[in-house]
């Protein structure tokens, strides 16, 4: 019933025999009563734990343990004790299926006159359970701030037990069936917590009942009501839908070290979200490892019904998307996410904010950050680790509506409507989603080393200094950014990412199967220098097997085939430019050094002899500071170690040839026999949109008020009319996700604001520089093999 500590002697050591024993009978019928009965005059205790005394019987109930238990001066040893019901064995595995439901009765909560049945007729479907026992003088140390109060103190010994008996059925069911009880309670019972909502009230001028009442109804709003009987049947129902649609591959190993951390710390998973199953694919993945289920963060946008309900009850919390002012439910947020680490309850949540619509990671919020920061400086827990997860999906049935959004499409709202067209969508085969595990982070360890001083909040009362609250802003943001690196460096290339690489840098051309195996190929034995992870990219060494993604991409609808001619050619189908981005984003951030190191190399050329090396190595790092919202880049130093890396795969002996600062013009010959060039096919689309953004500033008067939401649909428009003038390369540049980080970038360099030194001129001069860099960008494009047409 408790986790013994190093002071606290076990209850059953021998030289601590007890004198007597209470039986905290947790049982809901009459049957349950006679088998506990039975057991415990059969000698059930003494068989359990060796000893031998007098044996009290009680109902595992506040109100009995108040009377019969609390008050008493020796020092029994208290023993939960309830039956423990299975479903029937299927395959090696008791899981309850819709077969279980003809009977009406839950197999893990039989009904009275089942539960008779099954004691005649299948002794093997129960058994009488004991969970951890404890002396209740240990009762008493481990629960100091209750143990002088009756009702309180009850309802701690109540709750350990029910505890005790949830660890004791795991180890016979599996922890992927690790739920919390009792869990509003609890918190409510917390001294800790109800002192802060007392100091609430005397902040905002409230009664303390009415914040009591509030908190309390947040509290049941908030908390996950999780069901054995639900999750079971949830997986079974949901499990062959995403069958039908993918082939799920993972790496076992992964798992080994994090269940091995799992016994320590709470682990919370932190996936890349690029699909609504992205939920389904990881809890699938963890629940046939037995990992216990995670408490999944959900937007309140999928609570409609029979979702809403359902998700509750397998581990979601729905969890408000604003609360503004509203102290009383941040407190009760930050309890229910410190309670839940602190009992070492799996949690996951997309820090992303939302599903990419790029295909790429998007910038992080740090909202749930900083809540599990403040349970880490309240010191609620000793620490938490913290697991990037990369899932990546070959191809994706929802693309469609996700391009919508981008060129200004109105998001079709959840509901039961929107749920069967998901799920019919959901039958059309997809290929491979990988999912990945990264190397897990300590979270109090990396917040310390960015610089937070890990010290408790004390309230509004007496708010912490203004450095010491930057201080734990930067050291939320670096540790996500941590995490970002960490699934971007575990994302694995696709074979879709490559062809789709390969169809979008040609501009308006269709390909034959030969030419798109001629520009995938070098990308190949590029890939396998650096070691990067990846998929079934073998299949791309073959024409049969380029042909054959070719083909699965043609039945998505993103690529169109042409097979009037002497051979079949391919291109990237009329409006599917998005569609495709999406499949070749979810690696691009793989070939992003490469491209600036051609846009840096190209510039170098431009510059004045001696001075070449200094102007590629600024540009380079020019590129990295009008991407940084884009890619996540290291700092500086590291940042120059992998362009010179990347220099080094192009030309072994670079260092040699720029000893005067000079770069010679073969440089681009070297880039160019390399057998491919990125520039083009990985920046132009985020170097377009942001110069969409720039000259929409640039016409505007400084004083003009500017509304975003305005702005971005002028941004839409006017981009639409400049790629069909053809000034933009592409469809994929007419993005408003593309626009809103453009944006974030120009007011990032006080572009936004009228009190700047001359703000119009650097308004001018920002459109003037992208220009340039789209120049660049076209050059590169005609060095690349695949644009030098033979005729």
């Amino acid at each position: 019933m408790i986790e013994h500590r190093a002071d606290v002697p076990s209850a059953t050591t021998p030289n601590s025999a007890p004198r007597s024993a209470v039986a905290l009978v947790d049982a809901s019928s009459s049957v349950e009563r006679e088998l506990i009965g039975g057991w415990l005059a059969e000698g059930g205790i003494a068989a359990e734990f060796g000893i031998d005394a007098p044996v009290t019987q009680l109902d595992l109930d506040p109100a009995a343990v108040a009377e019969r238990l609390v008050g008493r001066h020796d020092d029994p040893l208290v023993v939960p004790v309830r039956v423990l019901w299975l479903p029937p064995e299927r395959d090696g595995v008791r899981r309850t299926t819709f077969t279980d439901l003809v009977s009406l009765s839950n197999p893990r909560k039989p009904h009275r006159l089942m539960q008779r049945r099954l004691v005649a007729k299948s002794p093997d479907r129960h058994l009488v359970l004991t969970g951890q026992p404890a002396r209740l003088s240990e009762l008493r140390a481990n629960n100091p701030g209750v143990a002088s109060s009756a009702e309180p103190f009850a309802r701690a010994i109540v709750r350990a037990g029910i505890v005790a008996l949830e660890r004791a059925e795991r180890s016979v069911i599996g922890d992927r069936y690790k739920v919390p009880r009792l869990v509003v309670e609890e918190i409510l019972d917390s001294p800790e917590f109800l002192r802060r909502l007392d100091a609430i009230a005397a902040h905002i001028g409230v009664d303390p009942s009415e914040v009591y009442r509030r908190a309390e109804k947040s509290l049941r709003e908030l908390v996950a009501a999780q069901s054995r009987l639900v999750s079971d049947l949830f997986t079974q129902a949901m499990r062959p839908v995403h069958a039908s649609a993918w082939k799920v591959d993972f790496e076992p190993s992964g798992l080994a070290g994090l269940r091995r951390l799992n016994r320590r710390y709470p682990l919370v998973f932190l996936p890349s979200h690029r699909s609504y199953v992205d939920a389904f694919v990881l809890g699938d993945v963890l629940g046939r490892n037995d990992f216990p289920p995670n408490h999944v963060i959900g937007g309140a946008n999928l609570s409609f019904w029979p979702m809403g309900p359902i998700a509750r009850r397998t581990g979601t919390v729905f969890i408000r998307r604003s609360f503004g002012d509203d102290e009383v439910y941040k407190a009760v947020v930050e309890e229910y996410f410190a309670y839940l680490l602190a009992k070492r309850f799996n949690m996951e949540w997309y820090f992303e904010g939302g599903r990419t619509r790029t295909g790429k990671l998007r910038p992080p919020r740090y909202g749930l950050l900083n809540y599990l920061a403040a349970a880490l400086r309240a010191r609620r827990v000793d620490d938490v680790m913290l697991v990037p997860v990369s899932i990546t999906y070959e191809r994706l049935n929802e693309l469609g509506a996700i391009a919508t959004e981008q060129v200004g499409g109105v998001k079709k709202a959840e509901g039961l409507t929107w749920l069967a067209r998901y799920i019919r969508n959901q039958q059309h085969s997809a290929g491979h989603v990988y999912v990945r595990f990264g190397e897990p982070l300590s979270a109090r360890g990396r917040l310390a080393a960015h610089g937070d001083p890990l010290v408790p909040d004390t309230g509004p009362a007496q708010p912490l200094p203004d450095e010491v609250r930057e201080q734990e802003r930067k050291a939320v943001q670096r540790l996500a950014f941590e995490v970002a690196v960490g699934i971007n460096a575990i994302t694995p290339i696709t074979v879709n990412a490559l062809v789709t690489l390969a169809l979008l840098g040609v501009h308006e051309r269709a390909l034959t199967l030969g030419e798109v195996r001629a520009v995938v190929l070098p990308v190949l034995g590029y890939i396998e220098r650096r070691g990067l992870p990846s998929g079934e990219l073998a299949a791309l060494r073959t024409d049969h097997g380029v042909a054959v993604v070719l083909e699965q991409l043609s039945l998505a609808k993103v690529v169109t085939v042409y097979r009037g001619g002497l051979e079949a050619v391919y291109a990237i189908e009329p409006g599917a430019h998005l569609e495709a981005a999406f499949y070749r984003n979810s690696a691009v951030h793989w070939f992003v050094n490469r491209a600036i190191l051609e846009l840096a190399v190209l510039t170098a050329v431009e510059a004045p002899e001696g001075k070449q090396l200094d102007a590629g190595w600024e540009a380079a790092y020019r590129l990295r500071d009008l991407l940084k919202f884009e890619f996540f880049f290291p700092e500086r130093a590291e940042f120059a170690a992998q362009i010179s890396r990347e220099m080094l795969l192009v030309d072994p002996e670079w260092h040699n040839h720029t000893g005067d600062g000079t770069v010679g013009a073969d440089i681009l010959a070297r880039l160019a026999d390399t057998g491919f060039i990125m520039a083009h096919r990985v920046l132009r689309s985020f170097f377009d949109a942001q110069l969409v953004v720039a000259e929409r500033l640039a016409a505007r008067a400084v004083d003009e008020p500017l509304d975003r939401k305005q702005f971005l649909d002028e941004c839409l428009a006017v981009g639409r009319q400049m790629q069909l003038q053809q000034r933009l390369h592409s469809p994929e540049s007419v993005s408003s996700e593309l626009f809103s980080t453009a944006l974030k970038l120009a007011d990032n360099h006080g572009l936004l604001d009228p009190e700047g030194v001359d703000p119009a001129a650097r308004r001018r001069a920002f459109a003037d520089e992208l220009r340039t860099i789209g120049a660049r960008i076209s050059r590169a494009a005609t060095l690349d093999p695949s644009n030098r047409v033979e005729v």
